[in-house]
């Protein structure tokens, strides 16, 4: 095995063409340690090497680079922290790429330093956001706090204020305390939202010093709870409270109308203040323990009214200071955080590169002797120069003296299938691919699904004011794709996207077929003169008159007159019907055909003459008979007069009986359905000829593999197949060695019965769908004749009548009537009835005509490319 050079190589360029898949080679590279990650981010830029697994056996943790691998993504986890709080910031997020960082060659420093610059950015981010934390649940402290302390001082207010007009007291009052209305409750408290007894809201009366008429001398252990309690469990507290007190207790508490900002919850929260009175420790303990496993949180006030107003006066005046610096840390996070959004994108872009750098590399073999890494992939033959130029590059950017080798290998591995495409073919290939990708060489199905893909959905779909409005849409979105790429990246929008240029030729093709059936939003146009004449007195409504036919017929597609004809659906029926026939064996056709550049490729010519040729035979002994009595009763005048006056041909024969009653009755043909002389004999002939097609398709293939086989093992060959690549084991040279892998074909590989069961398949398989395939092309009709219906349909029931109304209303009816009748349009027949063609196109290129030649069981070309990882970081 020799390396090529240079011109050897630009000598072997090849033409590229979407007919085929790009010729590939497996090559190998020799990799300086020094150079490895520059050469790898140059290759990653051009996105033209796939490279292959060479530590398959060694698990990810194991590998060299795993802890680069870590490291970055560490840094990427730091970028998605500060990204999410730019977002929660509502900080503008700069769509700015520093082009010159990311393209160019970084070294380790330029790598060190990003980092230090994002753990510097993260750690200030840290600080101000675990501060301003901090800062908010004091200040939810402190809220709460001056909600409690202004509830008890309204609550011991309003006692003061109910003390003052409420007769006097005195410890010897004779009788129950209960008979005395304490302090006016009875009047005021009504207003408040409160539960408990009056036996404990008696000793209200010992709190405060100030509120007079009650002896010091007297001696009730009464003390308080304050707090502050979610909304919804108040409810809660009040009925726990109640049953475990025994109903030896007062609580009161009111609602705070703002909510409370809480960092340790999304949303705002509704709380309420409380305040609860018992009798003794015990119970005060038990209703701390209750609040608090509610999830009530608790505060201690002085029953002094001068303390109470001095700790109210030192919280809002630290509420004031605490808003300030708050403020101040939103602020200072704000600008960090825009400092920040300059430069994310940037530092995402080099980070994800730098990962999948390191990815790349782990797949590599390290050769210790040479101080080398190894590496291998699949790459497009004609891109070898530009991997050569990009290795040169990528030496001179590491400063290194010690180029990487390149060098091409011989392999009978089946390689991946690159085929290349554009923004117009890329649409096509996909539709294919989605029904399986190409093996390498095979003949691809995306050259002519271009032109036919859309002219089967137009056939189904032809309508030229429908196709005219596809086109409309479909060019939009291809003169504004760049402005519309944002479309690609939304998942309801991508499809559309994707295939702008697939809908803008089904919208011409809809436009030329539309032509032809001379439809234009279900309505007939006259570009030319009709070939049939109504008779000018057309006599009264339900009266029958036929038209008279002129010298001369209408030039193109369908002659305008048979939209006004009563018995234009069953002329229409019956042209498409045949249409689709014809067509159906005409794309068959080109997919049976389709096998013999195949057979040429991979040297099978055998496939060429014992499948191919009985293929086409047996298709065309039946349907391509079928064909030909088609365009010959087309052709024939099956009405016209000789001399006398008589008819010169027979009634037009139906052409189903005719198919039919050639199996069933072969060799006799009814005078009546008769089309030609001969045709009695000429039907046997294909017949015969079909059938001996069978056998020819099934046995002769297989025979003749059989004894070729036979032949190389009596010779005593074996068929030897070899794998070339290099070792990295030491052995004592200064070189890596260049071993050949060679794995012989045994003589027990080569299983008739499995070839035979397979030619089997294959036989009857053929010759079934080949009657199943050709109806199936008669969706091109029904569709074609629902679309055409329906749209009949919204043009006289909905539009129409509007344009035969008089009156004042007719231009607002007219416009109402268009509003609907368009929506109606676009919404019914462009969009689901688009959909519906464009579904049944699909069919037809995936079973009728894939089937005849493709395989598609290819393996697809993923080439190590930083596109592609970026692509689909912005897709996650």
């Amino acid at each position: 095995m020799t390396s090529r050079g240079w011109g050897q190589l630009r000598s072997r360029k090849k033409t590229t063409s979407i007919f085929r898949s790009e010729v590939m080679s497996l090559v190998q590279l020799y990799i300086p340690s020094d150079v490895a990650r520059y050469t790898v981010a140059q290759l990653g830029e051009m996105g033209l090497i796939q490279f292959r697994d060479l530590n398959q056996d060694v698990s990810a943790f194991q590998r060299s680079f795993v802890g680069d691998v870590r490291r970055f993504d560490e840094i990427e986890r730091k970028l998605r922290y500060l990204q999410s709080k730019i977002v929660e910031s509502d900080v503008d997020l700069y769509d700015f790429l520093d082009n010159d960082f990311i393209s160019a060659a970084r070294g380790p420093r330029d790598i060190d330093e990003m980092e230090e610059a994002i753990n510097a950015h993260e750690g200030r981010v840290l600080r101000l956001a675990a501060a301003y934390k901090d800062m908010q649940l004091k200040h939810v402290e402190l809220v709460e706090n001056k909600h409690v302390l202004e509830e008890v001082s309204s609550l011991f207010t309003e006692i003061t204020g109910r003390q003052s007009t409420a007769p006097t007291v005195h410890a010897s009052t004779s009788g129950p305390l209960d008979s005395v209305p304490l302090l006016g409750r009875t009047d005021t408290m009504a207003s408040r939202r409160s539960i408990g007894s009056m036996d404990a809201a008696r000793g209200e009366l010992a709190f405060d010093a100030e509120i007079g008429g009650m002896s010091a001398g007297h001696d009730i252990n009464i003390g308080f709870i304050t707090g502050v309690i979610s909304r919804d469990r108040i409810s809660t507290l009040e009925r726990v409270l109640w049953r475990s007190l025994r109903g030896n207790m007062f609580l009161n508490y009111v609602d705070i109308e703002e909510p409370i900002s809480d960092p340790r919850h999304e949303e705002p929260i509704y709380k309420s203040a409380f305040i609860v009175f018992a009798h003794g420790e015990t119970l005060r303990d038990r209703a701390t323990k209750i609040a608090e496993s509610l999830g009530a949180t608790l505060y201690q006030v002085d029953p002094s009214a001068e303390r109470r107003q001095e700790e109210l006066i030192d919280t809002m005046s630290r509420l004031d200071d605490l808003r300030q610096i708050l403020e101040n840390n939103r602020v200072a996070r704000i600008n960090e955080l825009t400092t920040v959004s300059e430069q994310i994108n940037t530092w995402f872009t080099v980070v994800r590169k730098e990962k999948a750098v390191y990815h790349a590399l782990n797949l590599f073999n390290y050769d210790s002797n040479r101080n080398c890494l190894i590496a291998e992939g699949w790459c497009a033959t004609n891109d070898i120069p530009a991997i050569q130029s990009a290795l040169h590059v990528a030496t001179e950017d590491a400063g290194s003296n010690v180029p990487t080798v390149l060098q091409e290998l011989r392999t009978t591995k089946e390689p991946p299938t690159f085929v290349r495409t554009n923004r117009f073919t890329e649409g096509f290939q996909n539709i294919v691919d989605a029904y399986g990708v190409p093996k390498a060489g095979e003949v691809n199905p995306g050259l002519f699904t271009v032109i036919t893909f859309p002219f089967l959905f137009a056939l189904m779909f032809g309508d030229l004011g429908h196709g005219f409005l596809m086109t409309l849409c479909a060019a939009l979105l291809c003169y504004y794709e760049k402005r519309l790429a944002w479309m690609a990246k939304d998942e309801s929008m991508r499809m559309f996207y994707s295939g702008r240029y697939i809908v803008l030729l089904m919208g011409i093709f809809s436009m030329f077929t539309g032509f032809l059936y001379n439809d234009i939003f279900s309505r007939a146009m006259s570009p030319f003169a009709s070939g049939w004449r109504w008779p000018s007195d057309a006599g009264g409504e339900g009266v029958v008159v036929e038209a008279t036919k002129l010298g001369h017929t209408y030039p193109v597609g369908i002659d305008p007159a048979w939209h006004h004809a009563s018995n234009s659906l069953l002329f229409t029926n019956s042209y498409k019907m045949k249409m689709s026939i014809v067509l159906g064996v005409i794309h068959m056709t080109l997919g049976i055909c389709l096998q013999v550049p195949n057979a040429l490729h991979f040297k099978k010519r055998i496939n060429i003459i014992h499948v191919f040729v009985p293929q086409i035979i047996f298709l065309f002994s039946i349907f391509g008979y079928l064909v030909f009595a088609i365009i010959l009763k087309w052709s024939t005048d099956w009405y016209a007069r000789d001399a006398t006056g008589e008819l010169t041909h027979i009634s037009p024969p139906s052409l189903l009986n005719m198919l039919i009653y050639m199996f069933l009755r072969p060799g006799s043909v009814n005078e009546s359905e008769r089309m030609f002389s001969g045709q009695a004999f000429l039907q046997t002939l294909l017949l015969l000829t079909a059938l001996a097609c069978v056998p020819w398709m099934l046995l002769v293939k297989p025979l003749i593999l059989r004894n070729e086989h036979r032949k190389i093992v009596s010779e005593g060959y074996g068929r030897i197949s070899s794998h070339v690549r290099v070792s990295t084991e030491a052995d004592g040279m200064a070189g890596a060695v260049v071993l050949s892998e060679q794995e012989e074909m045994q003589a027990d590989d080569f299983d008739f019965a499995e070839i035979m069961i397979n030619q089997s398949i294959h036989t009857i398989e053929f010759c079934l769908n080949s009657i199943s395939n050709t109806a199936s092309y008669l969706r091109l009709w029904a569709l074609s004749l629902a679309h055409a219906q329906l749209s009949e349909v919204l043009w006289s029931m909905i539009f129409q009548p509007t344009l035969k109304m008089s009156g004042a209303l007719q231009p607002v009816a007219i416009m109402f009537g268009f509003a609907v009748w368009f929506t109606l349009t676009f919404g019914i027949l462009i969009g689901m009835e688009g959909l519906s063609a464009f579904l049944h196109a699909l069919r037809l290129h995936w079973v009728e005509f894939n089937n005849k030649f493709y395989d598609g069981t290819g393996v697809k070309f993923e080439p190590f490319s930083f596109k592609a990882v970026l692509d689909e970081a912005d897709e996650q």
